[in-house]
């Protein structure tokens, strides 16, 4: 294929996340920022949060799997879903992690392969397809 650039789609690496916390909590992690125990908030609070899923990655295994969930990042292709429509079929995703639905993927297309969506992290995808896979997101 020389000469020809074919373009790839940015995975992002991480979601933005709002977190309100109380004055006094909000304090105390500036005190261990201040004294060098975390480089900053977000170093605080992402070390927080692997701690807790640490201790609790067994229950998240076992619901994982009792859920039939893919854990990590699915992408669904336009060429993936022309091909589920062409074999006359309809998916049905469960993703535990990031979930794209490829920007140039018609709405009219994502409605008519996908039964239904469940994603446990992030669904990125247009807001047409968004729209149109309203009803069957859970």
């Amino acid at each position: 294929m020389d000469g020809f650039w074919i373009p790839r789609m940015k995975t992002p690496d991480s979601e933005k996340l709002t977190v309100n916390l109380g004055f006094v909590d909000l304090g105390r992690i500036d005190l261990l920022v201040r004294d060098g125990f975390y480089s900053n908030r977000s170093d605080f609070i992402r070390t927080a949060i692997r701690n807790q899923l640490t201790t609790h990655a067994e229950v998240a295994t076992q619901a994982t799997t009792r859920l039939s969930l893919e854990l990590g990042l699915r992408t669904y292709t336009r060429a993936d879903l022309e091909a589920v429509a062409k074999a006359k079929e309809q998916l049905e995703i469960r993703v535990l992690g990031l979930a794209v639905i490829a920007d140039d993927v018609p709405a009219a297309l994502a409605r008519s392969t996908i039964a239904s969506i469940t994603v446990l992290g992030a669904l990125h995808a247009s807001g047409e397809v968004k729209a149109a896979l309203a009803d069957r997101l859970s």
